[in-house]
């Protein structure tokens, strides 16, 4: 059972996810004044979707590969194998798409999923919460840069844990595929890593002939307890029920041989049963929930240093978590390329230098009949440099990371009205030989939960997710993409009843737009909003 705070805990569960989802029903064709949503919730509403782009593809030949299909009841993981397609290619493909395709009718919490390839972790997903009637939805992602992994027959396991008895009824139904699209002259095969190494040990030998090295650890707070929610905890001293000895700040590090390698700001999901109210999520999930995107690290100044033929440590942690508990998962891929015409790439690492890592809160205490007050904020800077004498050159790599996250959060005593503001931080500069690759990330929260009169529970909610990225050359911009994915919800219903007396209302709004050379024709812009579980805008901008 897990345990959980008041207002975040009215409804139980919550869980985890991964990958882009596309729509998973027809564009709505009418208009609101067509076709008006219902006054409130029913036995059902649309078919679960976000407003991002689904996956490009090619249009050259393709061949489709099914990697797992299974019903999930209990936390049974799915076991097959692979094989790779014969008739598109042998591993230099121009793109591959995975495709998860579910549908789960009843009563279901949202649940936590992961799929893994050769122990590659591939997807990392959850699952949306079904209505009585039943929902289908699907998720999309390209994994072309697993091509070390795919290109051999590789073991596949997959689990959605689950659990089905009389209450929770719904099964959750999955089938995945591969779909491979073979090169051609005007659709080359994309520059992927060499080698895929899965990090299923803090003990790792790479290539001696290295020569660039990227880290994704799929980071997320999950599995049950107050780290769900950590950006609302609070140290011991504050009367709440979700506690951290140091407040809520949190960051993701990678250590190689214990030394600081990387840092990142972790992205504060809301799954869809979060902040106590799955009704503003059963149509609209919040940014990434239906698609857990990995942090990224280029650990490639410490390259010369692993590429000694020696075994080496890399470990991932999360700072801010108190001592012994768990909450976090970090499934770790490490990507590399190799110099093909080099059997040993030497180099040094160069320059260490790093901030004061910061990181505390203030807890006002209420007046009363007033709320209590946390601040919080914390921060940490990293820099850190290294070359390599490879077959092209020497090419020295500079990797500088700035996190930042600052938080106000209110509530009362016994927490009938909890409400938190917060701003994180996330600055990358990487620059590799001429090329400078600079990212400014910010991800936002805004919201409040209240309990009141006849147990009416509302929650009101902004979330926002946003990324700026431009490459320069020469001090010149060469290559540039703007990322703004914000959500916005308002949901009401009666708590501690069955479900047919919740009198459920909700509107949502999302948004998603993509500008540069990451978007479909250099711009992408979808709004979709909802009443009630009925889709009412559903419109493209550019």
């Amino acid at each position: 059972m897990r345990r959980r705070h008041r207002i975040t805990g009215l409804l139980g569960a919550i869980a985890l996810t991964a990958a882009t989802l596309a729509a998973a029903g027809p564009a709505y064709a009418g208009t609101p004044e067509a076709d008006p949503p219902p006054a409130e919730f029913g036995t059902d509403w649309h078919d679960p979707l976000t407003a991002a782009p689904p996956v490009t593809r090619p249009t050259t030949r393709s061949c489709q590969v099914t990697l797992a299909e299974a019903q999930f009841r209990d936390f049974t993981p799915y076991r097959g194998g692979y094989t790779p397609p014969a008739g598109c290619g042998t591993a230099r493909w121009a793109k591959v798409v995975l495709r998860l395709d579910g549908k789960v009718k009843g009563r279901q919490y949202d649940r936590l999923g992961h799929l893994s390839l050769g122990g590659v972790e591939l997807l990392r997903t959850s699952t949306p919460q079904p209505s009585p009637d039943g929902i289908t939805w699907s998720v999309e992602k390209d994994v072309t840069r697993y091509r070390d992994t795919l290109a051999r027959p590789q073991p596949v396991e997959m689990l959605i844990g689950n659990v089905v008895d009389d209450t929770y009824t719904g099964v959750i139904d999955v089938k995945v595929t591969l779909t491979f699209y073979a090169a051609d002259a005007r659709t080359p095969a994309p520059d992927t890593p060499d080698r895929v190494l899965p990090l299923t040990s803090p003990t790792v030998t790479t290539p001696r002939n290295t020569e660039r090295l990227l880290a994704e650890v799929y980071a997320t707070g999950s599995g049950g307890g107050c780290e769900e929610y950590w950006y609302m905890t609070t140290p011991d001293a504050a009367p709440y029920s979700c506690k951290a000895a140091d407040g809520p700040h949190r960051e993701v590090r990678v250590l190689v041989d214990g030394q600081l390698a990387g840092i990142a700001a972790p992205f504060p999901t809301v799954w869809t049963g979060g902040w106590s109210n799955p009704f503003l999520w059963y149509v609209t999930p919040g940014p990434r929930a239906f698609d857990v995107q990995p942090v990224r690290y280029d650990l490639t100044p410490y390259a010369a240093l692993l590429n000694d033929g020696r075994p080496h440590r890399i470990e991932v942690s999360v700072a801010g978590v108190p001592a012994g508990q768990s909450g976090w998962s970090t499934p770790t891929n490490l990507l590399l390329w190799q110099d093909e015409t080099r059997k040993v790439v030497t180099g040094a690492l160069t320059r260490h230098e790093e901030s004061e890592p910061t990181g505390h809160s203030r807890w006002t205490p209420a007046a009363p009949g007033a709320r209590h007050r946390l601040d919080t904020e914390g921060g940490h800077g990293l820099t850190v440099t290294g070359y390599l004498n490879t077959s092209h050159g020497r090419v020295a790599t500079t990797v500088s990371r700035t996190v930042r996250g600052t938080s106000v959060h209110h509530w009362t005593d016994g927490e009938n009205q909890d409400a938190l503001t917060a701003t994180w931080t996330d600055e990358e500069s990487v620059t590799h030989g001429p090329a400078t690759t600079r990212t400014a990330r910010t991800y936002t929260m805004d919201g409040e939960t209240t309990l009141g009169a006849g147990d009416r529970l509302r929650t009101v909610l902004s979330l926002g997710d946003r990324a700026d990225t431009v490459t320069l050359r020469g001090g010149r911009a060469v290559d540039s993409s703007r990322l703004d994915d914000r959500y916005t919800g308002d949901a009401t219903y009666t708590a501690n009843v069955p479900r047919d007396q919740r009198h459920a209302v909700a509107t949502t709004s999302a948004r998603y737009r993509l500008y540069g050379s990451a978007a479909p024709g250099g711009c992408y812009d979808r709004t979709v909003a909802t009443a009630q579980g009925t889709l009412t805008v559903d419109r493209r901008h550019c």
